[in-house]
């Protein structure tokens, strides 16, 4: 089979050479690429603060396929088999309600890295990084739909020193791990029905953050970004982050900004936000999804507009600049083969981006030849890039094709329907 592979990748390193594409380059360019898996996928967003509460905040996992995990080991264990069917090096998202409470339970304002430094000792033996989230939701005082943005000023305190907290842990996650930590800030704040304080809100959100921030923390260590949505359960009529302010606030404070591919409208994409952000936000974090019909945070498949997310970013030469994690929690099907299909898809999307005949292709748009840039771009779309990503996890030692569907499965009949 590997002779095969081999063959096949040499042939097509040839089709590719004749458009003066290099496939080791795009290779090594891919290799390059560390995708942030999020733990919650393992155990439906249920973490281990309060494993038998329920959703709040817009947060809803669908489903009930068996296997779920219900402890810290069992989500270091599946992480682990996830991450053993993936080629090249990759990151581990946490929320921060995964923590470890073993020793007795910690109030969101009261979380210390010492709660997380099985996280850190996990990612040294796993060879992984750790990003890492503050959480904002399913707690009683963010019951009535706000947090940051609250009106009461002690349950907007309460909240900020949680945000402030967290973000010492990412310090102390990257610190620990020689890599930065990046630190999201998404919250559910938001009303149902109409909403007539819309200002007043967000200039708590505002106040908010900006007393988040005045605590600089070491940015070869970590790093702050701040997540938008449109709406969410229980807040379809008005969300206090929004796009517009969330990219305001990160433009005129320097701050990264998230883009969830589930977070707007099913007919707006995020790709061609890409080149207007980069002028003028330092970096950018992708949280990558599949909404269908809302924010359903379906597993990520290899679409058209994943691809054209791939290709915004390596046409700007901005892959040093773009973060990229996935973010979806389907509770209906194989959590560990969710990971897989997920994270295969994404470095699929990118390399067709990598491979494209980039010079032909700026070229012929620079001097006016739009009918061959079309055909190039046509013709691009039949080159046999599966072969070089075959190839790819041939290199890394990984299952090709659908080979690895099997150990999955064995996985799930030695592990997960055991639990």
């Amino acid at each position: 089979m590997s002779k095969q592979i081999e063959q096949a990748y040499a042939a097509a390193k040839d089709r590719y050479a004749a458009l003066g594409v290099d496939t080791d380059k795009a290779l090594a360019e891919l290799q390059k690429l560390s995708i942030s898996l999020h733990c919650w996928q393992t155990d439906d967003v249920t973490g281990f603060e309060n494993p038998d509460g329920d959703l709040t905040g817009g947060i809803q996992a669908t489903g009930n396929y068996p296997g779920k995990a219900h402890t810290i080991r069992e989500v270091h264990a599946d992480l682990k088999k996830a991450l053993s069917l993936l080629p090249g090096s990759h990151r581990v998202n946490v929320h921060a309600i995964y923590g470890d409470f073993s020793s007795g339970k910690a109030d969101r304002n009261r979380i210390e890295p010492k709660h997380f430094q099985g996280w850190i000792d996990f990612a040294k033996e796993a060879g992984v990084k750790l990003d890492f989230n503050c959480t904002c939701f399913s707690h009683p005082l963010s019951d009535d739909g706000f947090t940051l943005s609250h009106p009461k000023k002690e349950i907007r305190e309460f909240w900020i020193e949680h945000v402030q907290r967290c973000r010492a842990i990412a310090e102390e996650m990257g610190k620990q791990l020689g890599s930065p930590c990046i630190h999201n800030i998404w919250v559910p704040d938001g009303s149902k029905d109409s909403t007539v304080n819309r200002l007043g809100y967000r200039q708590n959100l505002k106040n908010s953050l900006d007393e988040i921030f005045k605590t600089k923390r070491n940015p070869a260590y970590m790093k702050d970004c701040i997540e938008s949505k449109l709406f969410g359960i229980g807040s379809e009529s008005y969300v206090v982050g929004s796009h517009e302010f969330y990219m305001g606030y990160g433009v005129a404070n320097q701050v990264m900004i998230t883009l969830d591919s589930g977070h707007f409208h099913p007919t707006e994409v995020i790709s061609d936000k890409i080149s207007s952000l980069l002028l003028f936000a330092p970096e950018i974090m992708l949280h990558v999804s599949r909404g269908v019909r809302w924010d359903s945070d379906h597993v990520v498949t290899l679409s058209d507009e994943l691809l054209a997310l791939a290709q915004e970013i390596i046409r700007a030469d901005a892959l040093d600049r773009v973060h990229v994690g996935l973010d979806y929690f389907d509770a209906s099907i194989n959590r560990i083969g969710a990971y897989v299909v997920g994270v295969r898809a994404t470095q699929k999307a990118f390399l067709q981006a990598i491979l494209e005949p980039i010079e032909q292709l700026r070229d012929c748009e620079a001097n006016g030849r739009n009918f061959q840039r079309l055909a190039l771009l046509e013709e691009d779309k039949a080159l046999p890039w599966n072969d070089v990503y075959d190839y790819f996890c041939l290199k890394n030692g990984v299952p090709v094709g659908t080979d690895y569907i099997t150990a999955i499965e064995q996985y799930e009949k030695d592990v997960t329907s055991k639990r």
